[in-house]
């Protein structure tokens, strides 16, 4: 996932501290889900604009955001990086306001905007004083409408994002590594492109490009609309009915056809750069979405890798000395994604044997399960985020408009934690075995070289 900007470091450290100061509740042993009550309204305008809206008191502001069903799994090749660009250029001037004005009126309103593109959508939100919801849809409805693409703009923006992928990618270790597993991973589906795109494809984007791609996927029928907050609903919708309901809708894009084939055997890569630690990538073929393991499988991850008391962090870190650190992950994506272990190696630590160990924990767990404890554990601390990620306005805001691109009704954010404390040890077990087989297996080892002097 790609961000415009990255956060303030004084929201940084609140959110930091937040995390640090809040307790988990205590659900170890109980079945029972509390009842998650969103309290929406949902309306379709004519033009196709899905909007959902969340009235919370609770604190003067809102959270205005749009989600737009395209990523990098829209693209083909010659245009990758395309959704990630568009990304960019909504904030260089439309019909009403131009190029630079959109943060600059909004900041001067004390609001503040960001955006994120990823394999599977794209989307934009500002944050804002309740007495600010006019300025918001008005700013955000002039780029859906009437974005400009203004030629100067391009090339310049163009040149951001190649300066972009060049830090985050091509002179970085862990950039590098993330790029090749995913292109060994994936022989066919989009997937195996970066967000940011090739080079030589960001190159050749041309102005036509950009107009088609905004067309066909920046229409009111691709998109989600979420206001949460401090509003009135038959106020808000008044004013999105106004601001938004003139623009036309188009051709719904057609959908992704290509499915990655299964994979029958273990495919390996190196990177080589000046570096001072070897690390490890290693990516199973796991599953996509919609598939009911995925509450298995983030439970399986917590107690593979959160924590200096997880399995690998203890085997890997404490006990064997042979990595700094170990950490893994699962993204809940629309097609079959992969299961993700970064490992950073001590300087002298031989990369096979920090693999063995690796594995031979996975098989553990598939042949013998996990205890009580870590399962009651595990499923505290992932119903413990989930509850925090719902605690402002931007964040009900985010999980709607998440949960609408990847399982298409924001409705299944109220079956999560029924769904994590139903997850039976057998469950884990179960998904280790198949998701962990050596035949789904990608690995990219960094292999250090000395800097030229």
């Amino acid at each position: 996932m790609v961000h415009r900007r990255t956060l303030p470091t004084a929201a940084l450290i609140a959110l930091c501290a937040i995390l640090a100061g809040a307790a988990a509740p205590a659900i170890a042993g109980s079945n029972k889900s509390p009842a998650i009550d969103l309290g929406v309204t949902v309306k379709t305008l004519d033009n196709g604009l899905k909007v959902i809206l969340l009235e919370d008191h609770s604190v003067p502001v809102l959270s205005r955001q749009t989600f737009y069903h395209v990523g990098a799994r829209n693209e083909r090749p010659g245009i990758t990086g395309i959704s990630h660009f568009m990304e960019h250029m909504m904030f260089n001037g439309a019909e009403r306001y131009g190029p630079k004005e959109f943060d600059a009126v909004l900041e001067a309103n004390g609001g503040y905007s960001n955006a994120f593109t990823s394999k599977d959508m794209t989307a934009y939100y500002e944050d804002i004083s309740s007495d600010g919801l006019e300025l918001v849809v008005d700013l955000d409805s002039d780029r859906m409408a009437a974005l400009a693409l203004d030629s100067t703009f391009l090339c310049s923006e163009m040149g951001v994002v190649k300066e972009e992928r060049r830090y985050s990618i091509d002179n970085s270790i862990f950039g590098l590594m993330y790029e090749e597993l995913f292109a060994l991973a994936y022989k066919a589906h989009p997937y195996s492109w970066p967000v940011l795109g090739w080079m030589s494809d960001l190159d050749g984007i041309c102005r036509d490009d950009c107009v088609a791609y905004f067309r066909t996927y920046y229409a009111p029928n691709n998109a989600v609309l979420i206001v949460a907050g401090d509003f009135d609903t038959d106020e808000a919708f008044a004013l999105v009915e106004r601001y938004y309901g003139g623009i036309r809708r188009q051709e719904p894009p057609a959908p992704l056809r290509t499915a990655e084939p299964e994979q029958f055997g273990e495919r390996r890569a190196e990177v080589r750069k000046p570096a001072a630690l070897p690390q490890l990538l290693i990516g199973f073929a796991a599953t996509a979405v919609s598939s009911p393991d995925i509450y298995a499988i983030d439970v399986l991850q917590t107690i593979l890798t959160t924590g200096h008391s997880s399995r690998l962090y203890k085997r890997l870190v404490r006990e064997s000395a042979i990595a700094v650190e170990a950490d893994s992950w699962f993204s809940w994506m629309i097609d079959p994604s992969l299961y993700i272990f970064h490992l950073t190696l001590k300087a002298d630590a031989d990369p096979a044997e920090c693999e063995r160990i690796v594995y031979e924990e996975l098989a553990a767990i598939a042949s013998g399960g996990v205890t009580g404890a870590e399962m009651a554990k595990a499923k505290n601390s992932l119903e413990a985020d989930f509850q925090r990620s719902m605690q402002t306005v931007n964040g009900k805001a985010s999980k709607i408009g998440r949960y609408e691109m990847l399982f298409g009704d924001y409705r299944t954010i109220q079956e999560v934690p029924g769904k994590y404390r139903a997850v039976t040890a057998d469950d884990v077990k179960r998904v280790a075995e198949t998701y962990f087989s050596p035949n789904r297996r990608n690995v990219v080892t960094l292999v250090p070289e000395r800097a030229e002097s």
